[in-house]
């Protein structure tokens, strides 16, 4: 059965009914791990407020997009921060701002619609950091991009083609 940010309650009564039946579940993705910036989360959070001794969730191990992403960066990773899905509008710019002012490492994930517009951001506020931007993770096109936020947009600026996927993004 699905289960994602617009499911029902219903969906969510019908889990918990076959969890107190007994049944094993799997909560699987097709983006990621389940729970990281994913609407997982939402339903591991409520299975443990509602059945909490009742149910284990027991997490396996697997690829995930921040840590691959941060193994291959070349960036300090001692210490990292990360900020899942910027968001859209209200308190974007402050986060740039705090990005640029943070002594640590900092990662988060965009969408192909707003990358380039992060990446002008980053241009704006962290001009003299090192960044990096992991796409399509796992996948056939695989690649990171590594420097200044001003190279890595250019980069994309000049290759259009390279703006589609998921991507990681990781400023040290």
């Amino acid at each position: 059965m699905s289960y994602h940010a617009q499911s029902k309650l219903s969906k969510t009564d019908k889990i918990f009914g076959l969890l107190e039946e007994g049944k094993n579940l799997a909560l699987v993705s097709d983006a990621g791990t389940p729970g990281i910036s994913d609407p997982g989360a939402v339903l591991i959070s409520k299975i443990k407020e509602h059945l909490s001794d009742s149910v284990d969730v027991v997490p396996v191990p697997g690829a995930t997009a921040l840590i691959a992403a941060l193994s291959a960066s070349g960036l300090p990773t001692h210490e990292f921060i990360f900020l899942g899905f910027l968001p859209h509008k209200k308190g974007r710019e402050t986060l740039f701002k705090e990005i640029a002012e943070s002594k640590r490492t900092t990662a988060f994930y965009e969408s192909p619609h707003r990358i380039l517009k992060t990446l002008e951001s980053l241009v704006k506020f962290c001009p003299n950091k090192k960044m990096c931007v992991a796409r399509e993770l796992t996948k056939i096109y695989e690649e990171f991009k590594t420097g200044a936020p001003a190279e890595v947009l250019d980069y994309y600026l000049k290759n259009p083609d390279k703006q589609r996927g998921e991507f990681t993004v990781i400023v040290a």
